[in-house]
């Protein structure tokens, strides 16, 4: 006999969270820090990218226009799933969204985090902060299930392929010619990268946009690294790709923030502000892609895989040599233990051993 399928009551849409408000900065930034040993003066340093654009993230209102436009898609298409929205380092907290669910008498959810790709801060640590929130919630705090990564389902890449070749048109035909495709990421602790599928799956990702595209090359690199500079996190970075690039003599690049679903702080400081005047000075024509956020096929992904849940099919669709990844998350599962610092009297000053956090002091 089949076993029966759980039957779900909401959706939890699971976030990093931003700040929408100057005075909000520093509060959300020290949340993102809370337990490590990062000085004050950096997240002080942190805050100014924030105040250069007002004291506001666009994560949140992004978020929002995600989830609008993801309730009109379910019931579209005849799905009764009332959408909660929480977030890991800012309003609405996670714990307030269980708690809200808890109260409306929601048992068990579907949970779909902003993250494509596996890694600890991606995918464990959101289903870790669940755990956080449902101890806060008590007593018949909801079930959370998540469904799986997307970095290969066929409305992934459709949406992301569409944003880089709405870049591509704005250049002209020679320059479109000859423009480098360049996909950036959060760069992570090589110690994190070790027990999770992170590079697999995005050179998985960039290799299918690229053929979707009608190209061959593709260069896939990292960026907004954070931690003492004694720590060894994913390369090349962003910057030092540019920079190789022009001295070989391309002067054309389309750059796709393929491991951000939405705009954050990185997108915006990192890649809109660094990057764009790196490449001014080296003489090159830059264009960053939009984010997949809103893209309709995006959403459609999302209510998909909300429906491969629901309905318990065994059409599992992705694109690609890696195959639909897995709904349950095995124990292991992008574990990673956070490396004991030393001691400034042990290893060297304040500085070299705190971690440095990124634009938006953090890894998500």
């Amino acid at each position: 006999m089949a076993e029966a399928l759980p039957e779900y009551d909401s959706l939890l849409f699971v976030s990093f969270g931003g700040p929408e408000a100057p005075e909000e900065v520093m509060p959300f930034l020290e949340n993102v820090v809370r337990g490590k040993p990062v000085p004050r003066e950096r997240l002080l340093e942190v805050a100014e990218h924030y105040y250069d654009f007002g004291g506001k993230s666009p994560i949140n209102e992004q978020n929002r226009e995600i989830i609008a436009k993801l309730t009109e898609e379910l019931k579209a298409h005849g799905i009764h799933l009332p959408i909660y929205w929480g977030n890991r380092n800012w309003k609405p907290y996670l714990h307030e969204a269980l708690d809200e669910m808890k109260r409306d008498g929601k048992k068990r959810a579907l949970a779909f985090f902003t993250s494509m790709f596996s890694c600890y801060s991606g995918c464990r640590q959101y289903r870790e902060n669940i755990i956080c929130a449902q101890e806060q919630v008590g007593d018949d705090a909801p079930i959370v299930e998540k469904v799986r990564m997307g970095f290969n389902h066929p409305r992934f890449i459709t949406a992301a392929t569409a944003q880089v070749a709405e870049a591509l048109e704005l250049l002209s035909p020679d320059k479109r010619e000859r423009a480098e495709l360049v996909f950036t990421a959060h760069s992570i602790p090589l110690g994190m990268s070790k027990n999770a599928a992170y590079e697999l799956q995005l050179n998985e990702a960039c290799r299918l946009i690229t053929k979707e595209l009608g190209r061959d090359d593709y260069t896939l690199c990292f960026q907004s690294r954070s931690g003492p500079p004694s720590q060894p996190w994913l390369e090349p970075d962003v910057l030092d790709v540019l920079r190789d690039l022009a001295a070989q003599e391309r002067d054309v690049v389309v750059l796709m923030p393929i491991g951000f679903v939405t705009d954050h702080m990185e997108v915006m400081q990192d890649l809109d502000v660094e990057c764009t005047e790196e490449a001014e000075e080296l003489g090159m024509t830059f264009l960053r892609a939009n984010t997949v956020g809103t893209h309709p096929d995006f959403i459609s992904m999302i209510r998909e895989l909300i429906v491969e849940r629901i309905s318990g099919t065994e059409e599992r669709l992705a694109l690609g040599e890696l195959g639909a990844w897995h709904d349950v998350c095995p124990v292991d599962c992008c574990k990673y233990d956070m490396p004991q610092r030393p001691k400034p009297s042990e290893g060297g000053s304040r500085e070299e051993n705190s971690d440095r956090p990124t634009s938006s002091g953090g890894r998500a």
